[in-house]
C-alpha cells in the first residue's frame, strides 16, 4: 500500500514489489498468483480499512497467506434512506482519496472473503424495508457507487498525473483555446476545480434521480 502511494498504479509491478521487501519476484506468486490477485486482497485491504476492521497489522495483511477474514456486524443504517446512500458514498471517496491511484484499484476488482457481506445485505435491507423492490435497491446503490467510483478516478487522474503526463489542466490557457466559446470557457471553473462542491452536487442528483424514478420518498 505505501509502494502504491510511492509509485502510482503503473508503478506498482511484482518485480518493484519483490525489491521493496527484499524477496525474489517469484516468492510472491506463492501468495498471490498475478497482479489482478494482488490488486482484489488490496481493494479488501481498503475495505476493511473503511469499515475499521482491519486489525492491528494490516500494513502486512496484503503480503501474507490470508487466513478466514471474521465477517463485521456493519454500523446499523439509520435516517432516510436518502441520507444513508449519501453517506455510504461520501465514506468511499473518502476511503479511495487515502490512497494513490485507489479508485483504479478498486475499479475490476474482488473482494476477497465476505467482508463485504454483511454491510450490503443490511444497506439492501434497509432500502427494501424503505419501499425498494429488490432490483430497484440492488440499481441504486451500484448507480451512486459506481458514480462515485467515476468521479474519484477523474479527480485522481486530474490531480495525479502520471509520471511523464501533461499538468493538470492549464484554466488561463483552456479559455484562450476555446475564446470563441464563452460557455464552455466559463464551465471550466467548475469542471475542473472545487471537487468537494462537485462531488456533492453529483451526488444529490443521482439521489434525486433515484427518488424521482422509483417514486420512493
Amino acid at each position: 500500500m505505501d509502494l502504491l502511494n510511492d509509485v502510482g498504479l503503473e508503478g506498482l509491478t511484482l518485480r518493484a514489489i519483490a525489491k521493496e521487501l527484499n524477496v525474489q519476484a517469484p516468492a510472491l506468486y506463492w501468495h498471490f498468483k498475478n497482479k489482478q490477485a494482488l490488486l482484489d486482497e488490496m481493494a479488501t485491504v481498503m475495505f476493511r480499512r473503511m469499515i475499521g476492521t482491519a486489525g492491528p497489522d494490516v500494513a502486512h495483511e496484503a503480503t501474507r497467506p490470508q487466513e478466514p477474514h471474521q465477517p463485521h456486524e456493519p454500523t446499523r443504517p439509520h435516517g432516510t434512506w436518502q441520507e444513508w446512500l449519501t453517506l455510504g458514498n461520501r465514506r468511499l471517496r473518502a476511503t479511495l482519496l487515502r490512497y494513490r491511484d485507489g479508485a483504479k484499484v478498486f475499479s475490476g476488482s474482488r473482494f476477497t472473503g465476505a467482508d463485504h457481506g454483511p454491510g450490503m445485505e443490511a444497506s439492501l435491507r434497509f432500502l427494501t424495508d424503505a419501499g425498494f423492490t429488490a432490483d430497484q435497491a440492488a440499481w441504486a446503490t451500484s448507480t451512486a457507487y459506481m458514480y462515485t467510483l467515476g468521479f474519484v478516478t477523474e479527480e485522481q487522474g486530474m490531480q495525479q498525473p502520471a509520471p511523464g503526463a501533461a499538468p493538470p489542466v492549464d484554466l488561463a490557457e483552456r479559455a484562450e483555446t476555446l475564446a470563441g466559446y464563452p460557455l464552455a470557457v466559463a464551465a471550466g471553473e467548475r469542471l475542473f476545480t472545487g471537487y468537494d462542491e462537485r462531488f456533492e452536487e453529483g451526488l444529490h442528483l443521482i439521489v434525486a434521480g433515484i427518488e424521482a424514478r422509483y417514486g420512493v420518498r
